[in-house]
């Protein structure tokens, strides 16, 4: 049975996926949905493309199917595809020493962290020494000379611990060093374009209109009790505290045009659904006639990397393959097999092999909800239905 909106919803879905369009609806007639997009693409093919509500309170400007998105950390997902594309054209080995491309990285006794331990969390370069300014935050080297000489905080490869905002300089300056190509340009040319899509890490002027501000957590989306990783990014000292305030920024710093037109590739990348899923659904079967990623190189990126108690995100334990987080009972996105990456406040790309789905979800109303938001599962939920 349909359900009724309080917004009209613009978009198409394919015979069969009318219960993503109700899914999609119900979010915002029950979960305070504000603005939002949703794709899904099977064996390549485009079976939903929906968009609704706001893009910008404050204006009243409407969200479309080309309004640009801050996706937080789904950028991991693109810029661990960047990497493992790389793999896959056997001009980055995985399992040897980020310092082989990377010599400054080094010190401090991180010689033997191998770039799959960035990409599995498992390196312990979480944070560094100081908090940097925005300024520097902002510059790109300053965080990444503190990276290469800040210690692990544990004994790499023996424990995992989510890398918050490490994680995209780490990586990204790993492809900077094999290609000589920042990581923005890298997955504009090498990802994104080949299929079609955008994914901006560091947005061009021009395209600053088209971005949908994020909107501070849902009133009443903390609760009485937080989730326990939002309330130990503010606890001082803890590794949660570590790994999340490298700057003095909050979630909704990220709206400022000089945060969106740096490069953070851990948080700032800026995309379509749309465009989101035409990426996921290029690595699990061809969009347009494009695969990006080989059935053996996905398999090896959602090889389990780590499993268990993570030292950073306190809401449960996590299951992570090669940049990718994979299905668990908290957060089983396509189910068992399935890979990808969500982001603070509710976004989500990810993929299905066995079934060829590739999803994604954006949406500019951020929730604190850090596993299992009832927004994406719903919509998760009636994409399985629709594809049993």
């Amino acid at each position: 049975m349909a359900v009724d909106a309080p917004v009209e919803i613009h978009g198409t879905v394919a015979a069969g996926f009318e219960p993503v369009a109700d899914a999609f609806a119900a979010n915002f007639a029950h979960h305070a949905e504000v603005g939002a997009a949703c794709a899904v693409r099977v064996g390549g093919d485009q079976v939903v493309d929906l968009w609704a509500g706001v893009a910008d309170p404050a204006t009243g400007r409407a969200y479309e199917a080309d309004t640009l998105q801050l996706v937080f950390s789904s950028t991991k997902g693109i810029v661990s595809t960047a990497a493992h594309l790389l793999a896959q054209r056997g001009e980055l080995d995985l399992d040897a020493p980020v310092a082989d491309v990377w010599p400054e990285f080094a010190a401090n006794g991180k010689e033997a962290i191998t770039v799959r331990w960035l990409l599995g969390h498992r390196s312990g370069v979480i944070g560094i020494d100081r908090v940097l300014s925005i300024d520097e935050l902002l510059a790109w080297d300053p965080f990444i000379e503190a990276l290469a000489a800040a210690p692990p905080l544990w004994e790499p490869g023996t424990a995992h611990g989510y890398h918050a905002i490490s994680f995209g300089h780490l990586v990204g300056e790993v492809i900077q060093r094999v290609t000589g190509t920042d990581i923005g340009t890298f997955v504009r040319e090498e990802v994104a374009a080949p299929v079609g899509a955008e994914f901006h890490i560091g947005i061009g002027e021009a395209d600053l209109p088209r971005v949908a501000p994020l909107l501070d957590f849902a009133p009443g989306s903390i609760g009485e009790e937080p989730d326990p990783t939002i309330a130990a990014i503010f606890t001082p000292g803890s590794h949660t505290n570590r790994a999340f305030m490298i700057a003095p920024v909050l979630p909704t710093t990220f709206n400022q045009a000089e945060v969106l037109r740096a490069r953070i590739p851990a948080a700032n990348g800026c995309t379509s659904a749309r465009s989101l899923a035409r990426i996921y659904g290029a690595l699990v079967s061809e969009v347009d006639g494009v695969r990006l990623l080989s059935r053996a190189q996905v398999d090896d990126a959602r090889a389990v990397q780590s499993e268990g108690e993570d030292l950073v995100m306190r809401s449960g334990p996590t299951r992570l393959g090669s940049g990718f987080f994979l299905s668990d009972p908290g957060d089983p996105m396509l189910g068992e097999g399935s890979f990808g990456h969500a982001g603070l406040g509710g976004s989500l790309g990810c993929a299905l092999p066995e079934r060829e789905i590739g999803f994604a979800y954006v949406m500019n109303q951020m929730s604190a909800q850090v596993k299992g938001d009832p927004r994406s599962r719903g919509l998760l939920d009636a994409v399985l239905a629709c594809t049993a």
